[in-house]
């Protein structure tokens, strides 16, 4: 939820106190007043944060202007909503901390006649095969008298993990300018400070230190997934492997929940607060390969027997689809007070609901644990990926190959000038360390395709590059463009009708990497929608064909090759074309898809982060301080939708 604060606003609620991003950016002077790191006490503290900025620029443009303060930390972008700059801060509290005040202090307001609307920011476009239109249009807010944003300063908060510890966020987003749409005026100021007043717990909420890692796992899975547990044990984390059987039953802790997929919630609740974990594998996934179709189950209809660990569909309707698999419901275990995370606020058995019938369900959106899945339907993948694991951590990758990240991308939307697969992939790669070296497989300059020239047969059997590339052995490999369960694709430069085929699920068995396996990121629709079967293409629009299994989870499952893990869409997802903001920086890599793909890699290549599934959780945490969760669907839908099919306490390069 977005607070909006215009003068001295009173609250209270339990949040979050170590502050993130105070260095000065250009252009904006920001500082910490009270200089110090809050300690745990039960006296009240206070901590400041104070901006200075000139006056704004702005931009004029056919139809519309744009707003700029230089370096901004980005661009408030809600589809059909006048697109202003603003300026992020986070602070960090210890969990169960209480806001008591919050203050907003601003200098003289100035305004500025505007000659042109302020820029309504466009439409989403999904990554899936099919090509649409940008559509802009202005929303109601363009009729409204009131100044947008309704206050100087958004805030919101966020139950989370950092670091291994559980925190709250509280996330300060500042407005130097807003928009009279009736007055065509820009109101701006030139200082803007605020005052926070907490109260930090007496004693710490959670504090237990017995296992590091839980692994959920059906009981025919046991065997072989015991000997993961114990390799993790001799890797250093405290590692207990729990049956659903087990939780069912109430072994460790009094059952809760109403179906499957809660009982697992609650169980991992009381494993965090009891035992201290902060890793949890979730090692199964659909039953049949045949049977088991969407319509069987989802977002409104739970059917826990078609799974070997149960799974929650967030039942958010975008328009396109009216839900989608969330193992980030796992993850969300707290809000920023510290209470349980339901999914389900109004209690009526549909989890993470927002559409029309179905009411808003509010979700807190922040990991406070380190969720993966290994979706195995058998023994048979269940020793594959366990012995992929346990390799790929005990021998080390060797850097001859680790240090090598190969790039798959080219123009996902032709009806621009931006090669916005390219540009992602690009900026992927501009997070990681200097000793690392990039292959690029593109369309712009002809690497990609099959062959010379761009025609209908070059893009078909553009794979035919891909394969033997990728074989060669990669620690990273990040493919960014259109998506489905089966195949992910792209374009030629300008060229909207002729498809460049990269790889399919029924060709990449091909691949021939062995042990070099990478970590492997990929932006398009469906990739990783881990629900589908072989006729599940009969009620499934998205999958265009018989396919068995997704694309991503083919990759980790599969013998002698492959991924270690995939990072992908469970369904729509989504991208942002050209450069609505007019700041000179393609909107693909600041919003949507393109960002939190971007922040996976700087969690490990700027960042230092090694373990993978806090480099997940720390990808979404950033998304979330940029794009609040429940402020907008399709920024909520990013977070829930973008899951790890991978191993979370995987030690990336291996120990």
């Amino acid at each position: 939820m977005v607070r909006h604060m215009k003068a001295k606003i009173v609250i209270a609620v339990a949040v979050v106190a170590f502050l993130i991003g105070t260095a000065a950016m250009a252009g904006f002077n920001t500082s910490v007043l009270n200089g110090a790191i809050p300690q745990n006490t039960s006296r009240a503290e206070t901590t400041a944060i104070e901006i200075h900025t000139a006056a704004p620029t702005v931009k004029a443009g056919e139809q519309y202007l744009t707003v700029h303060f230089d370096r901004a930390s980005s661009t408030l972008r809600r589809e059909g909503y006048p697109m202003l700059p603003f300026q992020t801060q986070t602070l960090t509290f210890p969990l169960g901390t209480t806001i008591e005040d919050i203050e907003v202090r601003t200098s003289e307001e100035h305004t500025m006649p505007l000659h042109q609307k302020i820029a309504p920011a466009p439409t989403p476009i999904p990554l899936n095969m099919v090509d649409l239109e940008v559509e802009i249009t202005e929303g109601e807010v363009y009729g409204q008298q009131d100044l947008f944003p309704a206050g100087w300063v958004e805030w919101h908060t966020g139950g989370a993990i950092r670091d291994g510890q559980r925190v709250t966020f509280l996330t300060l987003r500042m407005f130097p300018a807003r928009y009279a749409p009736a007055a065509d005026q820009l109101h701006y100021v030139e200082d803007i400070s605020v005052e926070v007043r907490y109260r930090e717990p007496q004693e710490q909420m959670l504090g237990a230190d017995a296992y590091d890692l839980v692994i959920i796992a059906p009981s025919e899975f046991v065997d072989i997934t015991q000997e993961l547990a114990t390799h993790k044990q001799d890797m250093g984390l405290d590692t207990l492997l729990v049956t659903l059987d087990e939780i069912y039953g109430g072994t460790y802790f009094p059952v809760e929940g109403r179906d499957g997929a809660e009982k697992i919630k609650y169980f991992l609740k009381n494993a965090i607060e009891e035992w201290g974990i902060e890793y949890a594998l979730l090692m199964g996934g659909k039953k049949s390969y045949i049977t088991g179709n969407w319509g069987m189950d989802g977002p409104t209809q739970v059917n826990d027997d078609l799974w070997h660990v149960p799974v929650r569909y967030a039942a958010l309707d975008d328009q396109a689809e009216n839900g989608y698999l969330s193992d980030l419901y796992f993850a969300d275990i707290y809000n920023a007070d510290g209470s349980f995370s339901s999914w389900d606020t109004n209690d009526d058995g549909v989890y993470g609901a927002w559409a029309f019938g179905l009411g808003k369900d509010v979700i807190d959106g922040y990991p406070d644990l380190y969720v993966g899945r290994l979706a195995c339907r058998s023994t048979r993948e269940v020793r594959t990926v366990v012995d992929k694991i346990i390799t790929y951590e005990s021998t080390g990758a060797d850097p001859s190959w680790f240090n090598r990240v190969l790039l798959v991308g080219g123009d996902t939307f032709p009806r621009d000038d931006i090669y916005e697969g390219e540009v992602t992939t690009e900026h992927s790669f501009g997070f990681m360390p200097e000793q690392f070296e990039a292959t690029r497989l593109f369309t712009s300059d002809g690497s990609l395709p099959y062959g010379e020239g761009e025609g209908k047969w070059q893009g078909k059997l553009a794979w035919m590059n891909v394969i033997p590339t990728m074989s060669e052995g990669y620690g990273f490999v990040a493919f960014d463009g259109h998506g489905s369960p089966t195949a992910w694709a792209t374009h030629f430069p300008g060229n909207d009708e002729l498809w460049v085929n990269g790889l399919m699920t029924y060709n990449m068995d091909l691949l021939s990497n062995g042990d070099k396996l990478p970590v492997l990121s990929v932006g398009g629709c469906h990739n990783s929608e881990f629900n589908i079967s072989l006729l599940d293409f009969v009620n499934n629009e998205w999958t265009y064909q018989p396919t068995y299994e997704c694309w991503s989870w083919h990759l980790v499952k599969m013998r002698g090759g492959g991924s270690i893990a995939t990072l992908g869409y469970t369904g729509l997802g989504y991208g942002a074309v050209g450069d609505g903001n007019d700041d000179g920086i393609p909107d693909t890599i600041q919003f949507l898809g393109g960002f939190i793909e971007g922040r996976f890699f700087k969690a490990y290549g700027q960042d230092g982060v090694d373990m993978l599934g806090a480099t997940w959780a720390q990808a979404i945490t950033e998304y979330n301080n940029h794009f609040p969760p429940m402020e907008d669907r399709t920024d909520t839908k990013t977070i829930e939708e973008w899951c790890l099919l991978g191993d979370p306490s995987l030690k990336i390069g291996g120990y």
